[in-house]
């Protein structure tokens, strides 16, 4: 291929990519598929919960939160 001909095919395509880019929708947090959050201690509603907590129950999250600290994430606590 000769340069000249590299030219005529690469910038139309970069054109092209360039121009791809405007065409975002926007995104918006309207319409009726939208729902706010709920605080994490409120649970999701699904059956499969951690032993010692209880949905809504926000010091028993805490606590939760403390004891997946210290069991899961601490390595002083794994080393025998």
């Amino acid at each position: 291929m000769t340069k000249r001909r590299i030219v005529w095919v690469v910038w139309p395509v970069a054109a092209v990519a360039a121009l791809a880019a405007c065409s975002e929708k926007p995104q918006t947090m309207g319409g009726s598929n939208s729902k706010q959050d709920a605080a994490a201690f409120q649970g999701t509603g699904m059956p499969y919960v951690a032993t010692g907590w209880k949905p809504g129950d926000k010091t028993s999250w805490e606590q939760q939160l403390k004891t997946r600290a210290q069991m899961g994430q601490n390595d002083y606590n794994k080393v025998p």
